[in-house]
């Protein structure tokens, strides 16, 4: 997992760059660096370093970048040691082209020998360097997006890039594949970015970009075509975070400040699933129809790493209260084993993100097989949702830390009022026993809060341990 931002607009690129990596650095911090064409000459100039983005930033000090389309990169190192010549950006051999990558090439040594072969100088361990070369190679007598649509049909693997040249200085270049990548619109600027956070000082308004998708910045507009170079339509998603929700706020770091808007976000998702007056649990996106609820004969809940646990727990209320036999799987196991599974059962994926690929890759297969699917997810228009036939909002805001805290508790509040909703479908409570449990369930957020005002005193009791 590495994190990518790109921008192209009429401000200086830089500062743009540098907050918006540090914004991304839960995505790696073994090193970084950035691209920017010059804009005195033309020219692309390149700082990295390894080590946490601070290095970076120190090194940028010292040797500042002045231009208006630049890119830049966070590494948490897959191919090749965490050092200078590792860290992205990547050049090719003129040095005219630039770019960052998230993901992993699984065909890279075959394309390298290849390229060695046609003269192709090397600089680095990395999967990544294969990709640069490959568009070198196609940009003789194309455009810069023909030259990379060429380059990304050779790949097999995993990608989001971002690209620039020094030949189209007007033109930011993008694409992914089984990695994240988004497009931030704003006024005479545009971006690029693995997650909404890097840009959110910018801009709200969002296009998430598909598979095998590639999009063309530049500071007025945007275009997105296929690998293929048909044009397709994209529309804009407004967001509701706020760059505030994406800053410490001052707390020491950000998984504390995670931990401390549980009892907030508790209070909020209760607010607006259940309305007051009757204990009715509205989920005003959930598209799945009544009845076909009520015909469902099983559930597979299919999620990775917290969301998995999120889902054990998803698996005793759901059979415990709706009395629905319930499988829970990782999702890179899911598509693998004898799926038993037809249209009378019920899918429910569960990702922070909606980004997360073994994920999709099980509600994909689900769906083949005619299954509905229901996700839970924290990010609008993020790809799970976009491919689902009902969704949960858990509207957590961004999660930062690497290690989540306030995303599963919503995941568990989201679990568990579907379950309350479930049941009060297929009749397996009565009214009366899910109002108490309504009633008990409200009292969520103050008990949380009431410990994490016990926080002083908690961090001293484990020091004495």
């Amino acid at each position: 997992m590495c994190g990518i931002i790109g921008y192209i607009g009429e401000k200086e690129a830089q500062p743009i760059l540098l907050e918006g990596l540090k914004r991304l650095e839960y995505r790696g911090y073994d090193s970084s660096g950035m691209a920017v064409i010059l804009s005195a000459k033309n020219a692309t100039s390149l700082r990295k370093t390894p080590g946490k983005i601070k290095a970076l930033e120190k090194l940028l000090a010292q040797k500042p970048l002045k231009g208006i389309l630049g890119i830049a990169h966070t590494r948490w190192a897959t191919h090749g040691a965490p050092n200078q010549a590792n860290a992205h950006p990547h050049l090719d051999c003129q040095d005219e082209i630039a770019i960052v990558h998230n993901g992993i090439i699984e065909n890279y040594a075959q394309l390298k020998s290849q390229l060695i072969k046609e003269g192709h100088k090397f600089k680095s361990q990395t999967d990544t360097e294969v990709i640069v070369h490959l568009i070198e190679k196609f940009y003789n007598h194309s455009t810069l997006e023909e030259a990379t649509r060429k380059a990304l049909s050779k790949l097999e693997g995993s990608f989001a890039i971002g690209v620039i040249s020094t030949r189209e200085p007007d033109k930011l270049v993008g694409a992914r594949l089984g990695s994240p990548l988004i497009v931030g619109l704003g006024k005479k600027e545009n971006f690029l970015a693995s997650d909404i956070p890097a840009v959110l000082e910018h801009t709200k308004d969002i296009v998430f970009l598909e598979d095998n998708e590639v999009v063309i910045l530049t500071k007025d507009g945007f275009r997105v075509t296929d690998l293929g170079g048909k044009e397709i339509a994209k529309k804009a998603s407004r967001v509701n975070w706020d760059i505030a929700q994406a800053q410490k706020q001052g707390y020491k770091h950000f998984m504390l400040k995670e931990i401390n808007e549980q009892s907030k976000i508790s209070e909020n998702l209760l607010s607006a699933r259940v309305q007051e007056e009757a204990n009715k649990i509205v989920f005003e996106e959930q598209g799945i129809p009544a009845e076909k609820l009520k015909s469902i004969k099983n559930i597979s809940i299919v999620a990775c790493g917290t969301a998995y646990h999120a889902g054990l727990v998803g698996k005793y209320i759901l059979e415990s209260i709706c009395a629905i036999p319930t499988a829970v799987d990782v999702s890179s196991e899911f598509r693998y084993r004898t799926l038993l599974i037809d249209s009378n059962t019920l899918v429910i994926a569960i990702s922070q993100s909606g980004e997360t690929a073994d994920t999709l890759a099980g509600v994909r297969e689900a769906r083949k097989r005619g299954v509905q699917v229901l996700s839970i997810c924290n990010v609008l228009g993020s790809t799970l949702t976009r491919e689902s036939d009902g969704l949960i909002y858990t509207h957590a805001g961004p999660e930062i830390g690497v290690v989540s805290t306030k995303a599963y508790t919503a995941q568990l509040i989201a679990l568990y009022l579907f379950a309350f909703y479930l049941a009060e479908i297929r009749n397996t409570l009565s009214q009366e026993k899910i109002d108490k449990y309504i009633s008990e369930f409200k009292k969520i957020s103050k008990l949380q809060q009431q410990v994490l005002e016990k926080q002083d005193e908690i961090a001293t009791l484990s020091r004495r341990h």
